[in-house]
């Protein structure tokens, strides 16, 4: 004979709170274990529904930090998800890059634009100002001394300064030089 859920979960209750010993007494056409790993199946399933919680997945966004993603977007449409995550991370806004990602596409807003492919001579030409480039010379003078320039050339406006060469000494006929600078 099989048992509905409904009639073991019945008999269950009506007979886990007796003791076992009365339980192996009682003429039933099911085992006393069976009764109480019924009961305790019953239990679990109870607490699973009554702890389960009440919604599903994440909590909503907050409409403020949409609209911030928003108005990051639009302030700056080559921008991907990635990099307004990495704004709103710098100003102290904590939400993942894939809910960034989301708030995009709901928009209608394409996740990863296509960026502007700048050419290296272009990208140059935009950081000229804070480019520099630098070079350690050796020179031997006139007089036959040895000395060592260290140069540095300003890429936007093409000029070339020295920062600074050691004293310069005889030369003594070692190839390195002696001493500090």
């Amino acid at each position: 004979m099989r048992f509905a859920p409904e009639d073991r979960a019945f008999l269950a209750a009506l007979l886990a709170p007796l003791p076992r010993d009365v339980l192996r007494r009682l003429r039933l056409l099911i085992r006393p274990d069976t009764v109480v790993r019924w009961h305790r199946d019953l239990m679990k399933r109870r607490h699973a529904r009554a702890c389960a919680p009440k919604r599903r997945g994440r909590p909503p966004t907050i409409r403020s930090i949409c609209a911030l993603v928003l108005r990051l977007v639009r302030e700056n449409p080559s921008w991907g998800y990635r990099r307004v995550h990495g704004e709103l991370v710098t100003l102290g806004i904590k939400v993942a890059p894939s809910t960034i990602w989301e708030i995009r596409k709901q928009e209608g807003i394409d996740p990863a634009p296509e960026r502007a492919s700048s050419t290296w001579a272009d990208f140059l030409r935009s950081q000229a100002e804070a480019l520099l480039a630098c070079d350690f010379i050796e020179t031997i003078t006139l007089d036959g001394r040895r000395q060592y320039i260290l140069a540095v050339i300003e890429h936007a406006t093409r000029r070339v300064r020295v920062l600074g060469t050691p004293p310069t000494r005889p030369r003594t006929g070692s190839p390195r030089p002696s001493g500090t600078w």
